[in-house]
């Protein structure tokens, strides 16, 4: 039976919340009881913060593994020093106490996923001869304090997203109330859908987490659905405005983009269902931050999140982005909607800017608004006093010609 009687580490919380992050000074006590006299090789206690991914494919022959690893720091302290003739404790109660401090830099807020995880650890270990070590091992919450500050290290203005697209048949332009929020807040959607085919269709909304780890130039990607909701269906041939509301889980991984093998991006998705035919899609990208970090103020960038418009995510999404389309023909801004406070861009990839909180879209479709098209805009807050621009749409086929099969209008799934 081992000597070694409740051997055990704490230290001392920092705030309620029980976090840590770079700069922090962690403090603690050892203790532990000895029946009787021993003599110990070396007792220390470390202070490690690192990141793994693991995952494999394949079966048998054809099974390959993945694998990375990044190292942020690593502390020791000898509570006994460390000398192979070994020194000797008394038996009876022992306490040590120990101080580190969490060195500065851009590390990542701890995480723990399906295939990896960040984790920060302080550890205690007794080594004596011909035993097996003794040891105990504490997490550490560690909060990154650059979660306030995401895409702090890009330079310039604040960059502004934008996409545009139109079929002549769907227009869709939503706006959100902010691109930056904790878990237990509210996102708010709002917007306006012009539908000028015989379709039915309706609005739906979806919070989406998408979790990328990376090893050895390949990548394994987790999807999830965070929350979903379903909206009202537009009438063929009308007009409608709709809005959402949705509730970010309070459970949900924060924002986490400053790892080199683990990524964690979230955004919401507004989209109109319509049936046998691409789904019009706005992308927002979110960034959710731990509550009560401070919020970002105006004239800071909230990257490097890459901007997301039409059927689908981009960049590390793996979908198209705005570099893969080629510019509009049509004019574009700038558009009669506020900025104000909490304003939060992404890298336009060589469009235009209007407001950072602004995407206008319509249906996928390759058909191009002539110049002389007005631009399809929408209050922020739609009521009845709003007026909306009636946009026109080009001539879907010359006078004289026979009109297109309908269906061939629409895309099948």
């Amino acid at each position: 039976m081992s000597p070694i009687k409740d051997f055990n580490l704490v230290y001392e919380a920092l705030n309620k919340e029980d976090t840590v992050s770079q700069g922090d000074t962690v403090a603690g006590t050892v203790t532990f009881t000895l029946k009787k006299e021993i003599k110990v090789k070396g007792l220390l206690v470390k202070a490690k913060g690192e990141a793994r991914v693991h995952w494999k494919e394949g079966t048998g022959d054809k099974s390959r593994s993945y694998n990375a690893h990044r190292r942020y720091f690593k502390l020791k302290e000898y509570l006994v020093a460390e000398d192979e003739k070994g020194t000797v404790l008394p038996r009876g109660d022992h306490i040590f106490k120990f101080r580190f401090t969490i060195p500065q830099g851009d590390m990542p807020s701890a995480f723990k996923g399906f295939h990896g995880k960040i984790v920060y650890m302080l550890e205690a270990k007794m080594s004596r001869s011909w035993h097996l070590p003794s040891g105990v091992q504490k997490e550490l919450n560690f909060v990154s304090k650059s979660c306030s500050h995401p895409g702090q290290e890009m330079s310039g203005s604040v960059d502004k997203k934008m996409g545009c697209f139109s079929d002549g048949q769907v227009q869709m332009s939503a706006t959100i109330n902010t691109n930056v929020c904790s878990p237990g807040d509210t996102v708010s959607a709002v917007g306006k859908i012009c539908n000028s085919s015989s379709k039915q269709m309706r609005t739906k909304f979806s919070l989406q987490q998408r979790i990328v780890y990376r090893a050895n130039a390949s990548t394994k990607i987790s999807d999830l659905s965070l929350c979903k909701m379903v909206g009202e269906t537009i009438a063929p041939n009308s007009e409608e405005t709709f809005s959402c509301q949705l509730k970010v889980p309070g459970d949900v991984i924060h924002t986490l983009h400053n790892c080199e093998i683990i990524s964690v991006h979230h955004y919401l998705k507004v989209y109109l269902d319509i049936s046998f035919a691409i789904d019009p899609t706005v992308v927002f990208p979110l960034v959710i931050v731990p509550t009560g970090v401070p919020a970002l103020q105006p004239g800071e960038a909230v990257g490097p999140y890459p901007a997301a418009v039409g059927p689908y995510p981009a960049g590390d999404f793996g979908t198209p982005g705005y570099s893969d389309f080629p510019p509009p023909a049509f004019p574009i801004g700038p558009y009669p909607v506020p900025a104000g406070p909490g304003a939060y861009g992404y890298p336009a990839y060589g469009y235009p800017t209007p407001d950072p909180t602004q995407n206008y879209i319509s249906s996928g479709y390759n058909n191009q608004w002539p110049q002389q098209a007005a631009p399809f805009g929408f209050s922020t807050a739609p009521s009845s006093s709003v007026q909306y621009p009636t946009p026109t749409a080009p001539p879907l086929f010359q006078q004289g010609e026979d009109p297109p099969p309908y269906l061939s209008l629409f895309s099948p799934h």
